[in-house]
Formats: structure tokens, sequence, C-alpha cells
């Protein structure tokens, strides 16, 4: 049993437990009605947020979207605004350039430039959108007006700072082709490069912009007058600067050349000074050869005295083949050959200029233009040469025709630099230097014929022959004119073969040893030349005439041989209008036992009528031919005996059996050894 005392302490602290519980459940409670009494007064709050937030949506969505519209507004006028800036802009451009475009381009072509794309952009606007504007008429004045300055600007720019290329340069230019110890690229600059860059924009606006071509006629008739006063700068200094001893040569720019060796001058035609030589030699120790190396036999008392005789006449006569050659003929001959190759030069280096200047599309005609002037003159002169020796020809000056020589032979090395150059020009332009050749070739081929004439009709050659067997003076002018063609040997045997006929001497005998021909209508030119080099060349090795030639060419028998074999294969070649009828590569081909077809028997006929006509034109023409040395008539018989038999043989026996005509007698008129026969009689007058 509990004690009292310690079940009322009991109870005690039950009833505190009890109260402090139920203090703890009114706090809960009291918490819990402060709880719902906060709930619903959030409720009531967040209702009234909500209330005011629709109230205040229901406000702001008008007044967003009427800022949205006044923001378009306002983008709408700042774009507005900034037009009519750009538009009246426009309309400032005169008054803003005006006095740029007055002042002109000179020294500030970049701003200039600029300038003038702002009124070009203000003339297309008023064009545009207000044609009937007063401002367009004024921008398009402006425009007018900037245009002349900058084409005045392009003349002023080309006419001071174009200069004459001098004779030295030019000198420089074209001696490439000569053997220095230093060679030094020349290079021209015609225009500074600072001026040429402006040239070349000035250029491109006014082809772009400016619509105009008038400024390429500004161009090609300044650089034309360059190029003009280059050539006869070039010119006048031979005439002032040359002499008989070498070709002109001035020194150039201070310290440019100081250690440049000097140039060797090229080859010229010299041929009185080379005829003087021969006869200073022959004077001064005659043919015994002790000075001069050579084994001659020597000459004695008046037979050297008549040979030194005619000789020194032969270069005094008035009307004889070495009339009328001095230095100065020369140096015009010289001139000329250099101006036609510094023409070529510098017309390569215009083009180059005028390739960055010029558009593309009027390149060719511009420099076509712009070369006419100088090329014109080179022509004119080259003409004056072929009337001068024309002229020549009439007084029997054949040593002065000889001038032409050289400078055909130039003009035909520099031809494929001309035709280059000149591509792309008129056709007119480029027939001009192929005009003045055959101008050359014709009067060349005139004098050669001539020369022949005049030995064939000279009254005195069949008399007046020296007693004492020595040569006769007809022939030491012959030798001493052949000679001095010996250098344009190939020059005069195109020249030939560009001429329709070429006489040679005629009758029984000439003053040289050789027989004549009769002139040749139909055959090829060349022919005759060949056989009548190889005549001649033929008898001078022979005769004493071969150790004055030996005074300057020691080797002169073994190079006469030499060039007789040369001209043996070059005559032999003129068979081939012959051989080419019947040779292997150029017959039909087609199956045996196959019946021919008309076009086959056809080219077989004409086959066999060309042969027959060619042998017997060629065997008609070469009966009336003599060859004095028999042993070379002989040869050269045999050779093309054999060449045109066994040609013939296998021809015949190819197609002798084929069935190509009702009438073979017609066409098989000659059986191999008839050919062989026709040939045994060339070279025969009395056959």
């Amino acid at each position: 049993m509990i004690p009292p005392q310690e079940a009322s302490a009991r109870r005690r602290e039950i009833e505190d437990k009890l109260k402090q519980e139920e203090e703890t459940l009114s706090f809960i409670r009291d918490s819990l009605e402060k709880s719902d009494q906060l709930t619903k007064n959030m409720v009531s709050i967040l209702s009234s947020f909500e209330s005011r937030l629709m109230k205040l949506e229901n406000s702001i969505i008008p007044v967003h979207k009427q800022t949205e519209n006044l923001q378009r507004l306002q983008e709408n006028v700042e774009k507005t605004l900034s037009c009519l800036d750009h538009v009246i802009s426009y309309y400032h451009v005169a008054s803003d350039t005006e006095k740029i475009i007055r002042e002109g381009p000179t020294g500030r072509l970049e701003e200039y430039l600029g300038s003038m794309a702002k009124i070009q952009k203000a003339v297309e606007y008023f064009q545009d959108n207000s044609p009937d504007s007063p401002e367009l008429n004024k921008v398009k004045l402006l425009f007018e007006r900037g245009k002349e300055s900058l084409e005045s600007e392009f003349r002023s720019l080309m006419t001071r700072h174009s200069k004459v290329v001098s004779p030295v340069l030019i000198l420089d230019l074209i001696s490439g082709d000569d053997e220095l110890e230093v060679q030094e690229d020349v290079a021209l600059e015609h225009l500074p490069e600072s001026v040429l860059q402006d040239v070349i924009r000035i250029s491109r606006w006014l082809v772009e912009y400016g619509r105009n071509q008038d400024f390429m006629n500004v161009y090609y008739q300044i650089r034309s007058s360059q190029l003009d006063r280059s050539i006869k700068g070039l010119k006048e200094h031979f005439r002032k600067s040359s002499s008989s001893s070498g070709v002109p040569y001035s020194p150039a720019i201070p310290n440019k050349r100081k250690d440049t060796p000097t140039k060797k001058p090229p080859k010229r035609p010299g041929t009185i000074r080379k005829a003087q030589n021969l006869l200073k030699q022959y004077s001064q120790h005659g043919l015994d050869g002790k000075k001069g190396g050579s084994n001659l036999i020597p000459l004695e008392g008046h037979e050297h005295d008549f040979r030194v005789k005619h000789l020194s006449e032969a270069l005094n006569d008035k009307h004889g083949p070495l009339a009328g050659r001095d230095d100065m003929l020369d140096v015009e001959t010289d001139a000329y050959i250099h101006c036609v190759s510094a023409f070529v030069k510098l017309a390569q280096s215009e083009y180059q200029l005028l390739a960055d200047i010029i558009p593309e599309h009027h390149q060719k005609k511009t420099f076509d233009s712009l070369i006419q002037d100088a090329l014109d003159g080179l022509m004119l002169e080259g003409e004056n040469i072929v009337s001068a020796a024309r002229k020549a020809i009439i007084r029997h000056d054949f040593s002065t025709v000889l001038t032409v020589f050289p400078i055909l032979r130039h003009l035909k090395q520099t031809k494929p630099e001309f035709d280059q150059v000149l591509q792309g020009t008129a056709a007119s332009t480029k027939n001009k230097l192929p005009g003045l050749i055959t101008s050359m070739e014709t009067i060349g081929a005139k004098a050669l014929e001539d020369f022949a004439d005049n030995i064939k009709n000279d009254p005195d050659k069949e008399y007046n022959m020296p007693k004492d067997g020595t040569v006769h003076e007809l022939t030491s002018n012959a030798i001493l004119f052949l000679q001095q063609l010996l250098d344009f040997q190939e020059t005069a045997g195109a020249m030939l073969a560009s001429q329709g006929t070429w006489p040679l001497p005629t009758g029984s005998r000439s003053c040289s040893g050789w027989s004549g021909t009769p002139e040749l209508k139909r055959e090829p030119p060349h022919l005759a030349q060949i056989l009548s080099l190889s005549t001649m060349s033929s008898t001078l090795p022979r005769s004493e005439l071969i150790q004055l030639v030996a005074v300057t060419q020691k080797t002169a028998e073994r190079s006469y041989r030499e060039h007789i074999e040369q001209q043996i294969q070059t005559y032999q070649r003129s068979w081939l209008k012959v051989t080419d009828y019947i040779t292997e590569k150029n017959l039909p081909v087609f199956q045996s036992g196959v019946k021919l077809r008309d076009k086959e028997r056809q080219m077989i006929k004409e086959r066999f009528k060309g042969f027959n006509d060619g042998l017997e034109e060629l065997c008609k023409i070469q009966k009336a031919w003599a060859i004095p040395d028999t042993e070379q008539r002989d040869k050269i018989r045999q050779a093309q005996k054999n060449i045109v038999k066994e040609t013939y043989r296998a021809f015949l026996h190819r197609f002798g059996n084929v069935s190509f005509t009702k009438n073979p007698d017609k066409y098989i008129k000659y059986q191999v050894e008839q050919v062989g026969d026709m040939i045994d009689r060339l070279f025969d007058t009395s056959a």
C-alpha cells in the first residue's frame, strides 16, 4: 500500500503534468486558431492581389501595344529622316565638289576621283527620281567639266612625261645579240611609276564612267610621235657620229658604263672597202704569199702591173660595177638596218606599256595607229633605197645596188619578230614589210639580170684580150662584184627564186669561161641560178683568178668545191617537180586484181602526164645550157639519170601493166632507157 504522502505527491505530479498538457493543448488550440485566421487573411490578400493583377493586366496590355506602335513610328521617322538626309546630300553635291572640280586633278587625283564618284551618283539619282529637276542639269554640267579635266590631265601627264628614247639607250636595247663580256638587261621606262599609275587610273575611269574613247587617240598620237622621233634620233646619231671604221656608239649615262667593254660593230656591207683592201694586199705583196701566209705563185713584171691596173680601174670607174660606193652609203645602210631593229624593240616596249593603259579590246587598234608613222617612215626610206638602186642599175652602177642585199637580209631575218609584233594589226599594216621585201627582191634580181646582160652584151669581151694571157678587165670587174656578192649568196638565191625569170649570158664563150644559156621563162628561177653559179665556180678554181681570191680566203679552192657540190644538190632538187609525180609516197593505193575505180584511173593518168610533161620541159630547157667542165657535166648528168631512172623504173613496174586507160601509148611515152638517153643529152647545145 502506497503511503499517503507518496500518493499525494504522485497526484500533484500528475495534476501538474495534466495542467501542463492542458496548457499545451490550449496553446496548440490558440495556434490553430491563429493559423486559420492567418490562412483566411492570406486567402483574402491573394484574392485581392489576383483581382488587382487582373485589373493591372487589363490596364498594361493596351499601353504596351501603344508603345510598340510608337516605337515603329519612331523607327520609320528615323529611316525617313535618314533617307531625307541622303536625298538632301545629292542637292549639296554640286556645291560641295565644285571647288575641287574647278581646281582640277593635278596632285590630288584620289580626292578628285572621289568627288567625281559623288557627282556620278547624284546624276544617277536625279535621272531616276527627278529627271526634270534643275539639280540634274547642274550635276551633269559639273560631271562633264570634271571628265574634261581628267582628259586634260591624261594628255598633260602623257605629254610631260613621255620622252624620246636616246640613241645610246636604243643601241643598248638592240645589242642583245652582240657577244659582250658583260651583258646588261636594258629596260625602258617610258613613264615614271607614279605617273604610270595615275595614267592607268584615269584611263580606267574614262572607260568605265566617262564612256569616252578620245583619250585613246590622244595616247597613240603622243606615243606615236615619241616612237617616230626616237627612231629618227637614232638615224641622226649615225649620221653625226659614224665613221668608216665602225659603228657609232656614244657613252651612256655617266658611271653606268665605266667598266663596260667596247661594243663590237655589227657586220656591215663595206663592199668598196673590201675591194680596196683586196687591191691593197694585192698591190703591196703581189701573190707571192710571203706576208699573207699564202702559197700562191708569184706574178712578175707587167703581168702584176696589168692586174693591179685593171682592178684599180674597176674601183674608180664611174660607170663600173664598183662605182658610187663610199663610206656615207655604208653609214646610211647601217643606220637603216639599226633603225629597223630599233623599231621592233621599241614597238614591243610600246605594246607592253599600252597593255597597261588601254582596254584590252582596243589595244590592237590603238597599237596599229601608234606605230603607223614610224613604220611608214621606215617603209618610205626602204622604197627610197629601192628607187636609188633602180637608178643605179640604169647607169650600170651595180656595186651601189649591193646596198640592197644587207638590208634585205636583215629585213628577212627580222621578219619573224616583225610578224609577232604586228599580230592583230590591220592587214595593210602587216603587208608593208612583205611589200618592201618583194620590192627589194625584185630590184636585186633586176640588178643581177642586168649585170649578167652587161657581161653578155659587152662589145669588148671578145677582143682586146691581154697578149700575155692574163685576166681580162671584164673578168676582173665581174669577179670583184661576185666577191662582194658572196656574203649575200643566200639572199641573192632567195631573191632570184622570188622572180619568174633569170637570164644568163649567152654565146659560145664569155670572158670568164662559161657558155651562155637562153632566158628561162617557165623553169623555176633557182635552177638557172644554180647552173650559173656552179658553172662559174667550176672554171674559177682552174683559172689564175683563184690566186686572187686566195689572198683573202686561203681555203678558196676547197670552198669552191664544196660550193659546187651544194649547188649540184640544189640543182637536183629542181627535178623534184618531175619525180614527185611518180614517187611511192604520192602513188594511189589499191588492191591487186581489183578493178580500178574511175578516180584511181584518173590519178594514174595524171601521174604519167605530169612526169612526161615535166621531163620534156626540163630536157628542152636544159639542152640549151652549157657546162664547160666535162667532168662536172658528166657527174651531174649521171647522178640525175640514176635518180630519175630508178624512180621511173619502179613506177613502170607497178603501173605499166595496170589497165588504167584504153590508150596506154598516150601515157607510157617513154621506156626507162629512153629517159636515160634524154638526160644524157642535157647541157649539149649540139644535141
